[in-house]
């Protein structure tokens, strides 16, 4: 069904770039063909200065520039978007203004508009995508389906109705090896062909830690005639990468060496194979219709070793020998997703209007089958027998042995089938009421339906449940003029959540409702600016039903499970600025401020596990977090130079709901350098983490911190034709 050595695409996409002479030779008025790019959904037609929301877009220059290879390595470059429990560093998750989504779930982000970050495709690579638009706040009445306090859109590389393209490859710590390609070609002006695949095998700086991935990513944009647009695309990427939950704490031990790897290297593989195709029809200069379907299908499917957790850990004990146990994982995901929407502009009278009205129809299929062994060591922790630690799965951060028991007598713990189905109709106008007032309002319909299967019950059983919901939207925008705009909005919205508590009962949906102020400056054309954009936000963003991790004896007993502990709020204020000067030297700040805490006071009815209390923090979202990236692009003796950096400040932050632990604050910073020796030949040097900072980035408790990487380089080569 899927293809087994995508690798060998990545060839034949390099092997395309023998075919641009020719295909040239076929397109010689290329130069006066103007090709107008898909429009993405529920986007419309709006100016920055027009949209009563905070956004951020993190463009192909700025990825470059910042060495960006990962979607975590983009999302850092925004102040508002924090790193999540990342699940063994097996898929992306992340908060939006201090609100992720579902925690058993990968965080949900949007492909060209599609909802595509649900599965299990692994880590996203950066290979294929042109751009990273963080959308902030009130958006649900248009997405429906994004995260709570804003949405994520990756915008694919799609055909330019160009010839040409480059191939690069990379070397760098811990023997890194990394090839990519891009490659486009039009036939005439009416078919565009895009080829891009990656390969990398690496290993890390944690001892006995080694990945091997790979992607493809074609895509093809025909034009039968000039109001039509017909755009089709592939995701294919293959990764194998060892089950991390990085290192363990202890308040007199301090954390395990982060270079020791407390997992086994077995790899988990992760697959996704995924479809998008879009149609784009003109009706007039102002009418346009926009459909498309998407489906992916992911997997999931390895052995895990994991810290365990309390009492069960013996590195609380003598703060070197760590208690693990095991767990294999077998996971599929099926999302369907297909959209329909009309936009355009019209006027009445001195009113003009710009409107979208859309439907939309979501449908994912998860199964989660999952083995578990688990046993407590309850002998002398000082005369650990060789037998013992390997009944155990026990390892010694100071003497690391590995491979002792790889296969465990491991017996059912999960199985179970989810189907959550969704249709939705959006609409919204935004109304111009002359120079001086702009009114959008807005509102979303959803129909939701979910089906549990519990396959491990005796008989299996199926709840479902049903829930509708109208969203409403509204914004206001004041134009201070051409360079200036203060803006208000608020926003609502609603979901099902995945999932079960260990009593096997579904959880009530989740409702949020936003509020933001904004002012907007736009700097281009001013004193020496080309382009200039500055966003001053405040928010608040309120949630009702919040989920979190059931840590209580008799749910971590059969597996690990959520809770709903009931009302949160993030609030908070943000600056972002983005300048590119005359001179060449391009400019990126992104400063928040964060309050994340939770509403009520909440503890489980039987006096074990946790406490929450009105007023604490939120997980993983820092009070404060600042990034800032600085270029120049300069020609030094008829040589192209390009040179830069920058740094991310993160504050200090929780890292175990419902105690005291915190991960420390940390800076790290990058340089890079860059010079074009030969015409159409680049080199590139870039070190990450500078200073060589121990800093942690994100935790689900004190025994699973992901510690961030050690000084790193690369060097990089670049042939462009």
């Amino acid at each position: 069904m899927r293809p087994t050595y995508p690798i060998c695409l990545l060839g034949a996409a390099i092997s395309l770039s023998s075919l641009s002479p020719s295909l040239a030779a076929q397109t010689v008025e290329e130069e006066d063909v103007t090709v107008t790019g898909v429009r993405q959904a529920y986007t419309g037609n709006f100016a920055p200065l027009e949209t009563p929301q905070a956004n951020q877009i993190i463009d192909s220059e700025l990825l470059v520039d910042t060495g960006a290879l990962n979607l975590n390595d983009a999302l850092d470059l925004s102040a508002t978007v924090s790193r999540q429990n990342n699940f063994g560093g097996l898929w992306n998750s992340f908060s939006v203004r201090g609100f992720s989504g579902d925690i058993n779930l990968p965080s949900g982000f949007l492909v060209n508009g599609f909802n595509a970050g649900r599965g299990y495709g692994g880590p996203r690579d950066l290979a294929g995508i042109e751009s990273v638009e963080i959308l902030k706040g009130p958006r649900a009445a248009l997405f429906g389906r994004g995260e709570p306090g804003g949405t994520i859109n990756l915008v694919t590389k799609r055909p330019e109705f160009e010839n040409g393209g480059y191939v690069q490859g990379t070397i760098g710590s811990w023997d890194q090896y990394r090839l990519e390609a891009d490659v486009q070609a039009a036939v005439g002006d009416q078919l565009g062909l895009r080829l891009v695949g990656f390969g990398e095998d690496a290993e890390s700086f944690r001892e006995g830690f080694e990945t091997e991935k790979t992607g493809f990513y074609p895509s093809v944009t025909y034009k039968p005639f000039d109001a039509a647009t017909i755009t089709y695309e592939i995701e294919y990427t293959n990764q194998e990468t060892p089950f991390d939950r990085g290192v363990v704490y202890d308040e007199d031990f301090g954390f395990s060496p982060r270079n020791v790897f407390v997992g086994e290297n077995v790899p988990i593989e992760t697959e996704v194979l995924g479809n998008q195709l879009e149609v784009e029809l003109a009706f007039s200069d102002n009418w346009s219709l926009l459909t498309g379907l998407g489906y992916r299908d992911t997997s999931f499917e390895g052995d895990a070793f994991e810290p365990q957790f309390g009492s069960r850990q013996t590195y609380f004990q003598d703060g070197e020998t760590i208690a693990r146990f095991y767990r294999a994982r077998d996971f599929d995901s099926e999302h369907l997703v297909a959209r329909s929407e009309i936009s355009g502009e019209f006027e009445t009278g001195a009113l003009s209007h710009r409107l979208i009205v859309g439907v939309d129809y979501d449908e994912f299929d998860n199964t989660l089958v999952i083995d578990r062994y688990r046993s407590r060591f309850n002998g002398d922790i000082n005369n650990i027998t060789d037998e013992e630690r390997e009944t155990h799965l026990l390892l010694n951060v100071n003497d690391p042995v590995y491979g002792l028991n790889l296969n465990p007598d491991a017996g059912p713990n999960t199985s179970r089938t989810e189907v959550l189905k969704g249709y939705g109709v959006y609409i919204q106008e935004q109304i111009d009421v002359g120079d001086f007032l702009q009114i959008r309002l807005g509102g979303r319909f959803d129909d939701f339906e979910q089906d549990l299967t519990n396959w491990l019950a005796e008989p299996s059983t199926i709840i479902s449940a049903e829930d509708d919901r109208f969203s409403p939207q509204a914004g206001i925008v004041f134009p201070l003029g051409d360079r200036m705009s203060l803006y208000a909005s608020y926003g609502e919205g609603f979901r099902l959540q995945s999932g079960q508590d260990f009593q096997g009962n579904q959880f009530e949906p989740n409702v949020t409702e936003s509020t933001e102020v904004g002012f907007k400056a736009d700097f281009a054309g001013l004193s020496r600016i080309v382009e200039g954009l500055m966003t001053v936000s405040l928010f608040q963003v309120d949630q009702s039903n919040f989920l979190v991790n059931d840590d209580r004896p008799e749910a971590t007993a059969v597996g690990f499970f959520s809770i709903a502990a009931g009302e949160a709020r993030s609030q908070g204020l943000e600056l972002d600025t983005y300048l590119k000067l005359e001179n060449n030297v391009n400019f990126w700040l992104s400063y928040a401020y964060t309050d994340a805490e939770f509403r009520n006071t909440f503890a489980d009815a039987d006096g074990f596990g946790f406490t929450i209390d009105a007023g604490d923090p939120l997980i993983n979202v820092p009070e404060h977090q600042l990034s800032v990236q600085v270029s120049q692009d300069r020609e030094i003796r008829s040589t192209n130079v390009s040179f830069g950096g920058g740094f991310l400040y993160v504050d200090d932050r929780n890292g175990f709901v419902g105690s005291d632990f915190e991960l420390p604050d940390y800076v790290t910073a990058r340089l890079f350098a860059e010079v074009e020796p030969i015409q159409n030949i680049t080199l590139r040097f870039d070190i990450d983490n500078l200073f060589d900072e121990t800093f942690y980035t994100n935790s689900f408790a004190d025994v699973w911190v992901e510690p961030g990487t050690e000084r790193r380089y690369r060097l990089t080569g670049r042939y462009r034709f």
